[in-house]
């Protein structure tokens, strides 16, 4: 690692911005913002609708592309080299990231939207539904990692290359692992639009936060941390904004059907306690320090929201069943990952006793 990645990593940051800390709250107004919009003019989202290229919304994808890039100036793909110090926190959190967490949400959609739950839910959406947690749970959190991070005083090394790490992987695993869950669900899976959706959302946003990051390091890591936190708010902007489409698209859906929100939500937090739980203790059985073991749990238990919203709008539509559940990440995110926070900070003399014991 580079001095001045260093420099960033160890300099002490906001734990947490006004937006971040009152993401839920602000989705809920878009969620009644959107809806009370689409009754008004459904005419204009329709428009909006229509105006797609190679099948993808053109305005949505200017957003994403808002939303992810300043995201991704924070990430450093040199930290790649400080992955053998922590290998053994790294392995677990790839483990759960990539061998557990996708394919456990597949199961649970199996269990609560096709079963338990299909009854009170709209019969022609269920797949769609489905897909929509297999999306979101395909795409390990980048950016708000730092956040979790600093808050459960994770370490800074370890949290720049487990993400720097997951960043790689996700643009060469994330269609595979999505085609092939989906087809396991028996939900056809439009390959050329999957691949479009990865280019778009996750291939060139990376391409073009890192030449940025590379050219605000010439004017020293100070710079990139200035941009970064003045591109923040606008980040989580166009996030609200496409969040306002989508619930003009599922308004209708929603009046009718209000407890699908939270009939969603079950399997979500089900997986976010299950992967956060068998993260932390893996990680203490492997004798892996505290200050990694709870990012590590908070990476394995948390999404890329931003992603999945995007490639679900892509792939389904929005007024899909699927980009509705991806929302319902969004809508959870924050309180839930700050609720793993207060558990891992408050079970680290457990946690150290354990590790004693062990050493002992």
């Amino acid at each position: 690692m580079t001095g001045s990645t260093i420099a960033a990593a160890s300099r002490p940051k906001p734990a947490i911005s006004f937006f971040e800390r009152y993401l839920t709250v602000w989705v809920a107004l878009c969620i009644v913002v959107g809806i009370a919009l689409g009754q008004l003019l459904p005419g204009v989202f329709q428009a909006v609708a229509r105006l797609e290229v190679a099948k993808v919304n053109a305005p949505v994808g200017v957003l994403i592309w808002v939303m992810m890039i300043p995201m991704l100036l924070k990430i450093d793909f040199g930290a790649l080299g400080q992955v053998t110090s922590h290998w053994r926190g790294i392995g677990v959190t790839l483990v759960v990231n990539w061998a557990v967490k996708p394919f456990s949400m597949a199961l649970l959609g199996w269990i609560f939207i096709r079963h338990l739950f299909a009854p009170y839910l709209p019969a022609d959406q269920l797949d769609s539904y489905v897909a929509g947690l297999i999306l979101l749970a395909a795409a390990p959190c980048t950016a708000m990692v730092f956040v979790w991070s600093q808050l459960c005083k994770g370490d800074p090394y370890f949290t720049l290359s487990q993400v720097a790490l997951n960043d790689a992987i996700m643009v060469v695993a994330f269609a595979p692992v999505v085609a092939l869950l989906l087809g396991l669900s028996s939900i056809t899976v439009p390959w050329d639009t999957l691949l479009v959706s990865v280019g778009l959302y996750i291939v060139v946003p990376v391409i073009i936060a890192q030449v940025w990051r590379k050219a605000l390091l010439r004017r020293g890591v100070g710079h990139v941390q200035a941009v970064v936190a003045k591109l923040g708010p606008l980040s989580i902007a166009a996030l609200l904004l496409t969040l306002v489409l989508l619930f003009a698209f599922q308004g209708e859906a929603i009046l009718e059907q209000p407890l699908v929100i939270a009939l969603l939500a079950v399997p979500i937090l089900i997986q976010v306690i299950l992967n956060s739980g068998l993260a932390y203790w893996l990680n203490r059985k492997m004798g892996v320090a505290h200050c990694v073991a709870g990012p590590s749990a908070l990476i394995g238990a948390s999404n890329f929201f931003e992603l999945a919203v995007a490639t679900a709008i892509s792939l389904f539509g929005f007024q899909s069943g699927a980009a509705l559940a991806t929302v319902v990440g969004v809508l959870i995110e924050v309180p839930v990952m700050l609720a793993v926070v207060a558990v891992v900070n408050r079970s680290a003399g457990w946690y150290e006793h354990g590790l004693h014991k062990r050493t002992a």
